[in-house]
């Protein structure tokens, strides 16, 4: 602790870093950013716009940089994407920022940050491209926590063929992320051919019973083989749940 303190007086580490180490956590005005995260569960911490001002999520990514290494900034619309721009260009100018911008995901890397690197491979797959946002937010998490990620996507149920034209590729892979709206069948039929844990995915798009992704829920849930289900849209834990399964899978093959 002592080497800690010296640090910070001698200007080398950053008060929120040092909080941080010694708790785990860095207290800005915008909340309590949970640096330790990663370390504890295996999951990064991210950053959610939903509920938070551009400055306010400008914030914690910045303190999230600072004191993990890295920012995960989600549900991200423009204004917050252009207020954590500016505040990192002002407090971390060195930080690599990627816009994801069909998953509404903006990343940023410090300099020093380096992505873990799992032998394994997480698929994400979606039935058509109204699903591409939280498929791609499942997808870069899962590349975020360092799992290779092969993507498949508008292979729905409607034309049966598209999919079972890729069985072979879906086979191959150790996790699985499917995701569907609508009545959410697909992930049901991938579930009934491969030996992967499939985790269902089920998107808030389409109309009518659709209702906001409750059917696709209700038929996931309903599944008569053998899968995982997240919560509507919740493309954050599906990608981190398949890069939990791909991390027990590449430590495996590392024994």
């Amino acid at each position: 602790m002592r080497e800690l303190l010296e640090s910070v007086a001698d200007g080398e580490v950053s008060v929120a870093e040092a909080e941080a180490k010694l708790t785990g956590y860095a207290t800005n005005g915008a909340g309590r950013f949970d640096a330790a995260r990663e370390t504890r569960r295996g999951v990064p911490e991210a950053v959610l716009c939903d509920g938070k001002t551009p400055n306010e999520v400008a914030e914690l990514a910045a303190t999230a940089v600072e004191t993990a290494g890295r920012a995960l900034v989600t549900r991200a619309d423009e204004e917050h994407v252009d207020a954590v721009r500016r505040r990192l260009d002002a407090n971390h100018p060195e930080a690599i920022v990627t816009i994801h911008e069909r998953a509404n995901l903006l990343v940023a890397h410090g300099p020093e940050f380096e992505l873990p690197n799992i032998d394994a491979t997480v698929g994400i797959v979606s039935a058509g491209t109204s699903d591409a946002i939280p498929a791609g937010e499942a997808a870069v998490i899962a590349a975020e926590m360092g799992a290779t990620v092969e993507e498949l996507h508008d292979v729905g149920v409607a034309s049966i063929a598209r999919m079972l034209d890729e069985v072979d590729t879906l086979r191959a892979v150790d996790a699985l992320v499917v995701a569907a709206g609508r009545e959410g069948a697909l992930p049901t039929v991938v579930a009934g051919l491969v030996n992967t844990p499939v985790i269902g995915l089920p998107v808030s798009n389409g109309y009518g019973h659709a209702s906001g992704g409750e059917a696709a829920l209700s038929g996931m849930l309903q599944s008569c083989t053998v899968l995982s289900t997240v919560n509507i849209d919740a493309g954050f834990v599906a990608g981190a749940q398949a890069g939990l399964i791909a991390r027990a899978v590449g430590g495996a093959r590392e024994e």
